[in-house]
């Protein structure tokens, strides 16, 4: 970090920047000195990406997946095989999951896990929207995708035993 202190815009610019996951004071000095050599267009083309995507960027009404339409482009897909439901703790567990190219199925975003200590419980998830998918659609197989943690195993758990209940079967994909 520079000796020099900063005061004004350039340094509210880095102190936003350093409350970025992964960027530090320095990471965010050379940050905001980048975007003061870059052209206008190019620093304010990055705002207006940010504003666009706070206001336009919202839950898919079905999957909870990320979009700016209603439907995210996997649910509006008819080629996806709507009996195979890939479930997954957040929007960027489904994008690793799709860059494989290997699931045929649709999706469903818990956005988050079971993680009772911290005071998530199975209400602040969306699983009264995956009931609700599986009771009305022909589903024949949930794979639970969640991450490999103590919450993720936890939460995999909960709903296989509900899925299981409901005769529809459940698999856990593989971790290694």
């Amino acid at each position: 970090m520079s000796d020099v202190p900063l005061t004004g815009p350039l340094q509210r610019l880095i102190d936003e920047l350093k409350k970025l996951p992964g960027i530090g004071a320095r990471s965010a000095e050379r940050l905001a000195f980048h975007l003061l050599k870059a052209t206008p267009e190019e620093a304010l083309a990055l705002a207006d990406a940010i504003r666009a995507t706070k206001e336009q960027i919202r839950p898919c009404t079905r999957c909870f997946n990320l979009t700016d339409a209603e439907l995210c482009h996997i649910c509006a897909d008819p080629r996806r095989d709507a009996s195979t439901i890939v479930v997954v703790e957040q929007p960027k567990d489904l994008m690793a999951l799709e860059a494989t190219g290997l699931v045929t199925g649709v999706y469903h975003v818990l956005m988050g896990r079971l993680a009772p200590l911290e005071g998530i419980g199975a209400g602040d998830l969306t699983l009264d929207a995956l009931r609700g998918r599986v009771k009305a659609g022909d589903v024949r197989e949930v794979i639970l995708a969640t991450n490999p943690t103590v919450e993720g195993e936890a939460t995999a758990l909960f709903l296989g035993e509900r899925t299981a209940a409901r005769g529809i079967r459940a698999s856990r994909i593989a971790h290694g």
